[in-house]
């Protein structure tokens, strides 16, 4: 049974791409920072819908507890297949001569440290050179990094622009190793993480100017994640899949 690791797992996106991997018959690493009860969430549904999940606590910024967590896995779980880059964090909307050194290291720290780290040992899991079997890696960027975020969160945006480069040039480095690497990057989308920025109701604000007259739902993005990791798209890296309703 393949392995896939959801960072960010006990909610939203994340929340919603472990269970539809669980779904295609992976076996689901649903890792989380803080709420034991999200991530137990996540695992029991899987579980009573007769797939298998693991919960692991980790701070994916902090490279020693990342080490561990892929230590953990392997004895736990075997070889990881699947990457999922999910986990992320903003803060209260603000302007940029508003930002303190404290907050942008922390947002690019869990956003794009994360992510480097996470990356790096799939990659000495997955790799050919490493005796590895290949493997897929699914970055979740966001819309904001083509629109920047403007008086809301330009460094979450920065950080996002961060994973947009990471992917190219990580899906250049490794293509020859068996390793896909690609990126989404959804928009306005349905999930708690707008009550971080300080506004719970801003996708429905915003929806009105989106093409499509809508926000988008976290499995939705799932979906695409999961098409991306599948042999489905086994020709196919270093792609960015918008997922904005047209924004």
């Amino acid at each position: 049974m393949a392995v896939a690791l959801v960072t960010g797992g006990s909610r939203g996106i994340g929340r919603a791409t472990a269970l539809l991997l669980a779904q295609q018959g992976y076996s689901v690493v649903v890792n989380y920072h803080t709420n034991d009860a999200a991530a137990q969430s996540v695992v029991d549904d899987i579980r009573v819908a007769g797939g298998t999940a693991q919960a692991i606590r980790a701070d994916v910024s902090d490279e020693a507890q990342v080490v561990t967590m892929f230590e953990q896995i392997d004895r736990f779980m075997g070889p990881l297949d699947a990457l999922v880059n999910n986990a992320g964090i903003l803060f209260q909307q603000a302007r940029l001569e508003d930002l303190s050194a404290a907050r942008i290291n922390e947002v690019l720290m869990t956003n794009v440290t994360s992510y480097f780290l996470c990356c790096r040992e799939a990659v000495k899991r997955m790799s050919h050179q490493h005796g590895g079997k290949g493997g897929a890696i699914v970055n979740v960027s966001s819309a904001a990094s083509r629109l920047g975020a403007p008086g809301e969160y330009v460094d979450y945006a920065a950080s996002k622009g961060a994973i947009d480069s990471m992917t190219t040039g990580l899906s250049l480095e490794v293509a020859g190793q068996g390793i896909r690497v690609n990126c989404v990057r959804p928009g306005f989308i349905y999930t708690d993480m707008h009550a971080s920025g300080g506004e719970p109701g801003r996708v429905d604000r915003v929806k009105s100017a989106i093409p499509m007259q809508r926000g988008g739902q976290p499995e939705e993005v799932a979906q695409a994640i999961a098409w991306l990791l599948s042999d489905k798209a086994s020709y196919v890296t270093g792609t960015f899949v918008d997922m904005a309703g047209g924004k």
